[in-house]
């Protein structure tokens, strides 16, 4: 068969006999796939070799179509074959120099099978045109010709009888022919049609890749959401442990202001001893009232004194003002700190 017109490598698969859907692997790994010219027969050839089996045998004819189905993958039908072949490459740059290089063997079979017919053609046309001198010829000797004339014209008809015998099995072969081309293109009609099922279970199997796809995107949309639920979730919990801190604080200033009102509280508890002190004070102020009348001496020095005491017991009471006014600001303080604390803890 000689060299190969054209060699690369791919993985081969089969349509499923049973199914006419399924693609079967015809080899486990990539192997070789090569283009031949067979010049006895005047054909063109795609040839597959895996080990010792061989599988791909395919005659290319003119009626055959190289379709890619894919941007690394293509198919075509082999009708003599009665089967489907599909090529798997690594590369598109592959897939579409196999498809060029199959255009172009497609386009050469059609010219060598132009050339046989116009042959076949020509030698048909001269057996009949010799076929149809010839028995003239023959009656013209046998009226007006001699012996001699006659028995040279003997190897004459069995050379006509040679070539009507080729004719006539040319003719018998042409009708199987024409059979083996009508089961042919009924075959080349069953793998059209399983070639277009083929191709719609394609589309089919694209739309739902499509549909997982869609789904994918979904659930990554909503694996986000989750993330993003996840992150608030994070971020109340961060704003929970500082009001917890918050509040801590709060408490820690509560005992504070608490310690302090106690404090305020002891305090006060001396007012009514001051209280005491000022009663006393003025009781000695009315015996030295009384004391003046029989001492008008004195009554300077205790003038003085009273005076000193009644400075002193405005000085008390201011203070004591003063004081009270500074409970009562703590009281509210307090007061709007328990209102706060029970406010966070209603938040929390």
């Amino acid at each position: 068969m000689g060299q190969p017109i054209f060699t690369t490598r791919a993985h081969v698969f089969q349509i499923d006999p049973t199914t006419k859907k399924n693609w079967v692997p015809a080899s486990k790994q990539a192997v070789t796939v090569s283009y031949f010219y067979d010049s006895t027969r005047n054909s063109y050839r795609v040839i597959s070799v895996d080990g010792s089996k061989v599988i791909i045998n395919s005659t290319i004819t003119p009626n055959m179509n190289f379709t890619k189905t894919s941007q690394k993958f293509g198919q075509w039908a082999d009708s003599r074959a009665n089967t489907v072949f599909g090529l798997g490459f690594a590369s598109e740059q592959q897939l579409s120099k196999f498809a060029e290089k199959f255009q172009e063997v497609k386009e050469a079979a059609k010219l060598a099978r132009e050339k046989s017919q116009e042959k076949m053609e020509t030698s048909s046309d001269q057996s009949q045109e010799s076929g149809r001198e010839t028995p003239s010829g023959n009656q013209a000797s046998s009226i007006n010709g001699t012996d001699d004339e006659k028995i040279s014209h003997v190897p004459e008809n069995t050379a006509l009888m040679s070539e009507n015998d080729r004719l006539k099995s040319v003719a018998e072969h042409s009708k199987k022919l024409e059979t083996e081309l009508q089961a042919l293109k009924d075959s080349n009609t069953r793998l059209t049609d399983t070639l277009q099922e083929a191709n719609s279970n394609a589309e089919i199997w694209k739309s739902k890749v499509t549909q997982s796809q869609d789904e994918n995107n979904q659930l990554r949309n909503k694996i986000s959401e989750l993330e993003d639920q996840c992150k608030e979730v994070n971020l109340e919990r961060e704003r929970n442990a500082q009001l917890s801190l918050r509040i801590q604080e709060l408490e820690a200033d509560l005992q504070e202001k608490e310690q302090e009102l106690e404090n305020l509280r002891k305090q006060a508890e001396t007012i009514p001893q001051l209280m005491a002190k000022c009663e006393s004070v003025t009781a000695k102020l009315q015996a030295a009232e009384m004391a003046s009348r029989d001492q008008s001496e004195k009554m300077t020095l205790l003038q003085s004194e009273i005076e000193d005491s009644q400075h002193k017991q405005k000085n008390m009471k201011t203070e004591l003002k003063k004081f009270m006014d500074v409970l009562d600001g703590k009281i509210d303080e307090l007061h709007e700190v328990r209102q706060g604390i029970s406010k966070l803890g209603v938040d929390n």
